[in-house]
């Protein structure tokens, strides 16, 4: 072999390399968005939703989409007016990569604390998200949200023994996950 066909194979193969591991913080960026988008709902922290939307989005949760620019607060006083606490947890994930352009889909089981602590729901279901890379920077353009199942239940067992003293979330800025470092035994709401 010719050392003009090495270099050639080797720059051929440092190409591919590079476009797989473009394509993986794309993929690794992307979730990076969903995810952050869900705790900031969790915390009722407005600016962390809003930082994961392009501001002319959308978002359609329910019968209507709500502009990106005011969805943040419309969610959150939205679970501030139905329940006491509410959760997001995100499961499978799928992602095509087109260009700058992504579409997802990722599976999400919602739960949620009625106000007098006593019912819990569960709602599962689906986001389906458009997002768009802008100067490096992905975020969601569009979301669409399913609901395909839901039950509620009996949530006292939040109020017996086994779980007095556990540490407990907040919906602001004084929620445990924003201290830093985090102290083993330090100050928190408890159940």
């Amino acid at each position: 072999m010719r050392e003009k066909d090495v270099d050639e194979d080797v720059k051929k193969e440092l190409e591919a390399l590079r476009a797989q591991l473009r394509h993986l913080q794309d993929r690794q960026d992307i979730l990076d968005v969903i995810v952050r988008e869900s705790r900031g709902r969790d915390r009722h922290d407005s600016e962390l939703i809003a930082s994961c939307y392009w501001p002319e989005g959308a978002d359609e949760h329910g019968p209507v989409p709500f502009p990106a620019t005011e969805y943040p607060d419309i969610a959150n006083k939205g679970h501030a007016g139905a329940f006491s606490v509410n959760q997001h947890n995100l499961a499978n994930h799928s992602c095509e990569i087109d260009g700058d352009t992504a579409y997802c889909e990722t599976y999400v089981v919602g739960t949620m604390l009625s106000h007098d602590g006593s019912v819990c729901t569960m709602a599962a279901g689906r986001y389906l998200d458009q997002l768009e890379k802008r100067d490096g920077v992905w975020r969601i353009l569009w979301r669409r949200s399913t609901v395909e199942t839901a039950m509620e239940g009996d949530a006292s067992w939040l109020h017996r023994p086994p779980v007095k003293g556990f540490l407990k979330g907040t919906r602001d800025r004084e929620d445990l996950s924003y201290h830093r470092p985090y102290v083993i035994g330090g100050a928190g709401a408890r159940w």
